[in-house]
């Protein structure tokens, strides 16, 4: 899953970004309220972490241009504002969550995962295709009731298959979603990491099959779907 991480302190937005890729989201960093309303509009997020106290404008301005145009995104507040007042304004601006620095990072993790469970968030707690099942916490997968031993790339890329079930991926949409834009791909990764997963699959009897839609890009179907 891909991220947003809004923050002018760059130690801590250094310190966080490493931690969060450390459990498997894809973040992109920017330091300024300009940018990130320009990430935004140019990149798709499953969620946005953003602090208020912005070099060039306060981040509720931000918030309020995020939630105008894509009003599905949840963004969680981490800021140094924690007087009652400012929570209950930062939550009746439209943010999905509020978290007060200084914070502990395994504290953002469950929060980001806990506002991407609400409905019509991009998380379950299990995901399932066919015989195919992904837990998201520990980020373990079973198919037809054995241990698959996948490796990160192979992780990310079958998370975002399950949970775009039955849709068409391009090649660049795929890229958009496990890449940050400090972190391009090489160019063959996505079929290489693509070839792999779906050998490892068909090895332990997956019922659902990752299709190659030559020029077009890739879906995950039921067999015989």
């Amino acid at each position: 899953m891909r991220l947003l991480y809004v923050e002018d302190n760059l130690k801590l937005a250094q310190n966080t970004c490493a931690s969060l890729q450390k459990n498997s989201f894809t973040v992109d960093v920017v330091h300024t309220g300009e940018d990130a309303i320009h990430a935004v509009k140019s990149y798709e997020y499953d969620a946005i972490i953003l602090d208020l106290g912005l070099p060039d404008m306060d981040g509720l301005v931000v918030l309020s241009d995020i939630k105008k145009n894509e009003p599905e995104i949840p963004v969680i507040i981490c800021t140094a504002r924690d007087a009652l007042d400012d929570r209950i304004k930062g939550l009746n601006s439209g943010s999905d969550d509020y978290l007060v620095k200084p914070f502990d990072v395994s504290e953002l993790i469950a929060r980001i995962k806990a506002v991407l469970r609400r409905p019509g968030g991009a998380l379950g707690l299990v995901l399932q295709a066919g015989n195919i099942h992904f837990h998201t916490v520990d980020r373990s997968v079973k198919i037809a009731d054995k241990p698959a031993k996948l490796s990160k790339r192979e992780l990310d890329l079958l998370e975002l298959f399950m949970r775009r079930k039955g849709r068409i991926q391009s090649k660049n949409a795929i890229e958009d979603a496990l890449y940050g834009f400090d972190e391009p791909p090489t160019p063959n990764a996505i079929e290489v990491a693509a070839h792999r997963l779906r050998k490892k699959m068909m090895d332990l009897g997956a019922t659902s099959k990752i299709q190659t839609l030559r020029g077009i890009g890739y879906i995950l179907e039921d067999d015989g779907q």
